[in-house]
């Protein structure tokens, strides 16, 4: 039956979450049961996008990530896939009718990782940023909102500057992996090799600006989705903080974390937070 290779590809979808990404899977877990399974196939979709440019070094990775973009087209199309992941990506892709564009965008920053190594520009910045991060906030709003195309619009601007703050804040947890493994540097007018105070003060400043911006969309969340996404909230800001109180030289030669002690008692006081109706 093709319910049961559905919720198989489903558990698929959560099983990538929950391997890849414990702190986004806490978060996901405080979502409404009805909207939880959707994120999860979200995300699978684009880690594996993600993992085929950085991680999968020993093969060549063009063509591979030509093929998955070929199957994701088939998927999109067909609606069914052979790939667990596609197949439950289009499911959700359709159920909440995700603007194609979204997916496309997303694709070609994928893409720009194959061969480009520096931003130069605060052009090129946004773009990338826009394509990696801030469509994937928008693919999750589609969900949040179920259906409501007003409430989307009115959303739209906060998901991309939460989406936009969460990627700065990853770009800055890993500069020692994205510069010396991966030779890539995101932030333009940023001397990475010798990083200083300075560079990183602003940096910060930018991702402070998205995340006060996003948390303006964030108290206006359905209820179905705002623990959730507050909670993933609370979490990249607590790592920003962490980061914001660590020597420029030391993020260049550590990847800061924060603690799983930490993140349940985030989780504890986001929820009363969320129980006080102070979100």
């Amino acid at each position: 039956m093709k319910e049961l290779y559905d919720q198989v590809s489903q558990k698929c979808s959560k099983l990538v979450t929950e391997n890849y990404s414990t702190s986004f899977t806490l978060a996901t877990k405080m979502l409404a049961t009805e909207i939880r399974e959707d994120i999860f196939n979200i995300y699978g979709f684009v880690r594996f996008a993600d993992e085929i440019v950085d991680s999968f070094h020993n093969f060549d990775k063009e063509v591979l990530l030509n093929r998955f973009e070929e199957n994701l087209e088939h998927a999109l199309t067909d609606q069914i896939s052979l790939n667990p992941i596609l197949n439950a990506f289009q499911a959700t892709y359709h159920k909440y009718q995700i603007p194609k564009h979204l997916v496309d965008a997303f694709m070609k920053s994928m893409r720009m990782d194959l061969h480009k190594k520096e931003y130069l520009t605060k052009e090129e910045y946004k773009e990338y940023i826009y394509g990696s991060a801030d469509v994937v906030g928008l693919m999750c709003l589609k969900v949040f909102v179920k259906g409501n195309q007003e409430l989307y619009d009115e959303l739209k601007d906060s998901a991309m500057a939460l989406g936009s703050a969460f990627q700065k804040v990853n770009f800055l947890r890993d500069l020692k992996a994205d510069f010396e493994t991966l030779e890539r540097t995101y932030f333009p007018d940023t001397n990475l090799a010798d990083l200083d105070e300075g560079s990183k003060a602003k940096i910060i400043q930018e991702i402070e600006d998205d995340f006060a911006k996003g948390l303006s969309g964030i108290v206006r969340l359905p209820v179905e989705a705002k623990f959730g996404v507050y909670t993933a909230y609370r979490y990249y800001s607590r790592l920003l903080a962490k980061l914001k109180n660590t020597e420029p030289k030391e993020i260049k030669n550590t990847r800061i974390r924060v603690p799983n002690y930490e993140k349940f008692g985030l989780l504890a006081q986001s929820y009363v937070n969320f129980k006080l109706h102070l979100v």
